[in-house]
């Protein structure tokens, strides 16, 4: 068991048979009553965030999870196939369970968050950042170049982002997997 003094980002609780972790916490101590912790929990199971309050002192059954290094397969129709490069075990995930599975390439070495009591995968993470050519975009219309003016264009994966003008197919940009936008020009 824990409590509220053992928050910090990242930290894995059981609550109502289902596992969170915290994303955000802040502990408060208004001028009058009691202090309390407020988070921010996202349901590894389901991937829902919500926001939860705690009284200070308040306890919580706490896991324990592993993360392992698994490499990407392939996709089919039971879902996306990983392989652990230790054990060379496969496990099939659903996608509700894969942060951004557009830009999955096959190959990749993604992070899974396994429930260590209960061996159950919980969610599957891909590295920050990713390398990846444009293989379609319209051209860049002249004298837009003033502004900041973005346009749609598609990479290899086959995932559609946002870009600068000046982007072209077969362009490698450098892609932030968490939220899908485009960070820079790679030689």
């Amino acid at each position: 068991m824990a409590t509220t003094a053992d928050f910090k980002n990242g930290f894995c609780m059981e609550i109502d048979d289902h596992p969170w972790q915290i994303i955000e916490f802040l502990h408060v101590k208004p001028g009058k009553g009691p202090a309390f912790v407020r988070t921010k929990l996202r349901n590894l199971a389901s991937g829902k965030i919500v926001d939860k309050t705690f009284p200070s002192g308040h306890t919580v059954k706490d896991i324990r999870i592993e993360r392992r290094q698994y490499q990407f397969l392939y996709k089919d129709e039971a879902g996306y196939n990983f392989m652990n490069n230790e054990t060379f075990d496969q496990i099939t995930l659903d996608e509700v369970l894969i942060n951004n599975p557009q830009f999955l390439t096959e190959g990749m070495p993604v992070d899974i968050t396994f429930h260590a009591d209960k061996e159950m995968p919980l969610v599957c993470e891909l590295p920050p950042f990713v390398i990846m050519e444009v293989t379609y975009t319209e051209p860049a219309v002249r004298g837009d170049t003033a502004n900041s003016v973005r346009k749609p264009a598609t990479v290899e994966c086959g995932a559609s982002i946002t870009v600068p003008s000046f982007v072209e197919a077969g362009t490698k940009i450098k892609i932030d997997t968490r939220t899908g936008e485009y960070l820079e020009r790679v030689k």
